[in-house]
């Protein structure tokens, strides 16, 4: 979304743009980024940080792994997927800090990242050391007290870092979103499917931790949605698909099909694609059969209830089995918001 709302440009009034379609304009754009004037080894550096970016381009449809830390909205913990970000020249914020002002909380956090403080954790709670247990306590009641992983220091800290006018990507609750600032104030590009009709809905004003921002259209002008019922609804089904969707995302790292480090060296570009590719349709694959277990099981549930509900989940399996039909014809397709 940052990239097409500032250097990719699609055919005019394409609508629905599939995976591999995306896939290529994003590496037509990465061969175009390459800069001209550049030494042998800045363009042998550059080449190889390509090469680890193309390698990790598929996991762009289920999710990144990016491993925050607490001491600034720009630092995060060093993985291969934060190539993707360098090479496109793309800032990622995240707004998880901690006030330097609380003492305790900064004593127990210190320097980690989000996945080395939930080791600290587990291993103060198991010391004999009181001082140990205790800063271990401070910790977990940070991260429980923060669990929207935004603070009001965060907060202003990123009001303060993001340039007025500037695309970028924030990061919260294992969410990427696109984010710009509009005469001082932090706006979020909307894209829960619940808004999906509501054309004149095009931002969120992100002004406090709680997530009830102010809609805006693409003017940044207020524009409340038309049938918020609908759109809840909508919100919610979001939700289900983005639990759905991190169960396979653990799935994945758990279990790993595809090992990179044993592709042969000198393998042709089109042979890597076809292997990406194929990684991409199983995941895909594996992900929409989840959808569509998850969505069998609301069914018999709805089914085995008592009478006054099981009119209810007749009517359910009839509105649903269009939306089946849509879900296959979707597989592989996004939708431009």
């Amino acid at each position: 979304n940052v990239l097409l709302l500032s250097q990719i440009k699609l055919p005019p009034m394409m609508e629905i743009i599939t995976a591999e379609q995306l896939m290529e304009y994003l590496g037509d754009y990465i061969l175009d980024a390459k800069p001209k004037e550049i030494s042998e080894i800045q363009r042998l550096n550059y080449e190889q940080n390509m090469s680890d970016a193309m390698a990790i381009l598929h996991k762009l449809q289920t999710g990144l792994d990016v491993n925050v830390k607490f001491t600034g909205v720009r630092v995060f913990e060093y993985t291969p997927e934060c190539i993707v970000f360098d090479l496109l020249d793309i800032p990622l914020y995240h707004g998880w800090l901690v006030d330097p002002q609380v003492a305790d909380i900064v004593k127990a956090v210190g320097n980690c990242s989000y996945n080395q403080l939930v080791e600290k954790i587990i291993s103060c709670k198991q010391s004999d050391n009181s001082e140990l247990v205790s800063e271990g306590f401070v910790a977990e009641q940070f991260l429980n007290n923060t669990a929207t992983q935004l603070t009001y220091h965060g907060l202003c800290e990123l009001t303060s870092a993001v340039q007025e006018g500037e695309l970028c990507v924030f990061f919260r609750n294992n969410h990427f979103s696109t984010m710009t600032k509009y005469k001082g104030q932090l706006y979020l590009l909307v894209t829960d499917q619940g808004f999906l009709t509501e054309e004149k809905v095009v931002w969120e004003s992100l002004h406090n931790v709680d997530g009830d921002g102010n809609f805006c259209d693409s003017e940044f002008h207020l524009r409340p949605p038309s049938d918020p019922e609908t759109v809840y609804r909508g919100q919610q089904d979001q939700i289900d698909q983005d639990y759905l969707m991190a169960l396979s995302l653990q799935q994945e790292q758990q279990n790993q099909e595809i090992n990179w480090e044993q592709i042969p060296e000198g393998i042709s570009d089109l042979e890597l694609a076809k292997k990406l590719q194929e990684e991409e349709d199983r995941r895909a694959s594996q992900y929409y059969q989840e959808q569509e277990q998850a969505a069998a099981q609301v069914q018999v549930q709805g089914a085995a209830s008592p009478a006054s509900g099981r009119q209810s989940g007749s009517n359910e399996r009839k509105r649903k089995e269009p939306r089946e039909k849509e879900r296959e014809k979707e597989k592989n397709s996004c939708v431009l918001l």
